[in-house]
Formats: C-alpha cells, structure tokens, sequence
C-alpha cells in the first residue's frame, strides 16, 4: 500500500526509521527490537543506508524483509551519490519487484572522507532531480522527500531552501519528513512559511530522543540541543538514569505538543534501539 493511502483515513501517522544491521550481533539486537516496535503497529517504516550507499544491498535485504516477511508498510531510501541513470532505473526495477511502493528521495551525504557532494558524471545533483527521473521512468512509487525546519546547512537561505523544498514537491514528492528538530514553536514557523510558499501536502516531524550526555554534547555542538534539556543533563551529571529520563520526559511533552498542535504524526529515528521509542510512543498515546 501506498502511504499516501494511508493519510486519506489517517489524520496522523506513527512511522519508525531504521538502519540495516553492520554484523550478526546488531542483527540480534535488531531482531529484538523490531519485534518490540511492532507491538505499537506502526503506520510504516523506513529503511535508511550509509553515506555513499555504503550498506545499499543490505538496505534492499532489510525492506524485502521488513514488507514481505513480516508485513511491515515499507519505505526504501535511496540517494543520488554514486547512481547513473541506468543505476537508478535498474535500482527502481528491483525495488518495485520486491513489491515496494514508497520511496524516500533524498541528495544523499557524500561518502566518508570526502566533505563535498560530487554527483555522478549521468546521475544527479539534487533530490528534485532524483524524484522527476524516477517519476518520468514511470515507476508508481508513493515518493517522501527531506526537509529541513531549522534550513538544510548548505542553503544559503531560508527562503532559497523553501523554494528548494517546493522543487521535490513539484517534482513528485508525496509528502515530507523532517530532520530532527527540538524546538516545536520553529517547526509550527516552517510548516506556515512552506504553506505560505504553496507547499500543500504533510509535513511529518522527525523525531530522536537524546537520552545520554554524550547524544546532548553532540547535538549542542551542532547547535540543535535545546538548552533546558542540557541544564538537567548537566545537573545530573554522573548519574545515568536521571539523564535518560530527562530527555524521555523532554521528548514525550515535544510529541504530545506536536499531536495536541495539529502535527500530522511522528517519525521516529530508532538508531535500531527500541526502549526509548517504545516508552515515549505509549506515553504520549495515553494522553
């Protein structure tokens, strides 16, 4: 089924991101954890891989699996970094054939060590690009695409990475999911700015619980972390489980103010762990 489907009798949707599993052991803890998210029968799930496709024929393995074997709503990611056209197409023809409909088009990041993006020499520069091949060769995927309520760091805009935005829209993208973001206020300002700018379809909040010093020590050095999660943080320093608790209450008062504001659902990004969405996902269903 296409998730666009869904949205006609689903006002909201809650959807989990995953990343396929580098050896047996996380392939375990996968296992278990994916077992533990199906319980929250979520509206679908999406399948991310590595900077450069670096885990492309694992992601393909984890989507036939996840949809086939055990009756997920799936979503491939896919990116232009190292695909030609003939890649691409060929790709697409294989993803359909495993009975995938939904797609998630995005630029990609460049591979490890190398700091800008290179397009391939028959491939694509941009998402919009990717999404208008992919609907020109015909293929019906119900096709996402990224976007970026604090602006994507490479815009030299706000306004540029809006008129962006609309491109893939144009393009062909269904709907869209953010980066993840702390701030509720900023994400209510991009939703009324892309509407503003004629962006009509949802635009669905990523979501990712910081949940350890170090995850607030990296997002703060990315100028993400919110600043009143990192003062309990620092206040509990040493003391692990108060951190941890910190942010789960931090973010279910996020997802209850999306929901309770009209967000049309949450995304999940898992980091392939299940505790924290677990929790945090029944929390804000009691409300």
């Amino acid at each position: 089924m296409k998730i666009s489907h869904l949205f006609q009798t689903h006002p909201q949707t809650f959807s989990f991101e995953f990343f396929p599993p580098k050896d047996e052991i996380s392939a375990v803890d996968f296992g278990i954890n994916v077992g533990q998210l199906m319980k929250l029968n979520p509206s679908f799930v999406s399948v991310t891989y590595g900077a450069g496709g670096s885990s492309q024929e694992r992601t393909f393995a984890l989507v036939d699996y996840l949809q086939n074997k055990i009756g997920l709503q799936t979503m491939a990611h896919y990116t232009c970094v190292n695909a030609s056209k003939e890649k691409i197409q060929a790709d697409m023809q294989t993803i359909r054939a495993m009975g995938i409909e939904n797609l998630m088009a995005l630029r990609g990041d460049p591979p490890k060590g190398i700091a800008a993006f290179d397009p391939h020499p028959d491939g694509f520069t941009y998402a919009n690009e990717l999404i208008a091949f992919v609907r020109a060769i015909s293929f019906d995927f119900c096709i996402a695409a990224a976007a970026y309520p604090e602006t994507h760091p490479e815009a030299p805009s706000r306004e540029e990475d809006i008129r962006n935005l609309k491109k893939k829209v144009a393009a062909g993208a269904s709907f869209l999911l953010t980066q993840l973001f702390y701030d509720n206020a900023g994400y209510f300002r991009f939703v009324a700015e892309c509407r503003a700018a004629g962006i009509a379809c949802r635009i669905i909040p990523g979501i990712l619980p910081i949940t350890t010093r170090s995850q607030w020590e990296r997002f703060s050095a990315m100028g993400k972390a919110p600043e009143t999660l990192g003062e309990q943080i620092k206040s509990h320093a040493g003391n692990p489980k108060k951190i941890y608790q910190s942010g789960m209450d931090f973010a279910i008062a996020q997802c209850r103010e999306l929901l309770s504001k009209g967000a049309p659902g949450l995304h999940f990004f898992t980091l392939n762990k299940s505790r924290a969405t677990v929790e945090i996902f029944e929390e804000v269903m009691k409300s």
